[in-house]
């Protein structure tokens, strides 16, 4: 698993999709390829009232990457400091193995380069101390970037004020 979290607070999310707009500018993807995705759910009707949810789709970094097995050449990469999965692209011959691998979608073709590309949490950010760029434009704070551990504490930090405020 990733030494890194990202995180979405689904119940502040607006689904204004800026995250998809930020990811897409940094990484200078053409049309085509999102790094992440918003993905509507419903609308459905609350207290007889149409209501949306809208949830934040990145790459996992899973444990044991499928996209990473499935890969000939080894361009799909799992970094062993904290495991994050990306691709390098030095050795990436565009055969879109890691494209059906992946159960979630998250290596996406890009057209223009003629290689895969996929969500790797920015990690020449991370690198340089930031947040991914989709964290850092989130218009409602939806979006944490923290480690595991980080965002474990953060989550039952939230809950448990949920819950005081229902008594």
């Amino acid at each position: 698993m990733s030494k890194y979290y990202l995180f979405q607070d689904t119940k502040k999310c607006i689904g204004c999709r800026t995250c998809e707009v930020q990811c897409k500018s940094n990484k200078a993807l053409p049309t085509g390829p999102r790094l992440c995705k918003i993905v509507t759910v419903g609308p459905r009707f609350v207290g007889g009232l149409p209501k949306a949810s809208y949830v934040f789709m990145p790459c996992f970094h899973c444990e044991k990457p499928w996209c990473v097995a499935a890969c000939p050449t080894g361009a799909m990469q799992k970094r062993i400091k904290d495991g994050i999965v990306f691709v390098d692209h030095d050795h990436c011959v565009g055969c879109k193995a890691c494209i059906s691998a992946c159960p979630w979608g998250a290596p996406q073709w890009n057209r223009e380069l003629g290689k895969v590309v996929k969500c790797d949490y920015c990690m020449e950010r991370i690198d340089n101390g930031l947040k991914p760029a989709c964290v850092t434009v989130c218009t409602t704070h939806c979006l944490d970037f923290n480690t595991a551990e980080e965002t474990g504490n953060i989550r039952r930090e939230r809950h448990a004020k949920y819950a005081s405020s229902l008594e």
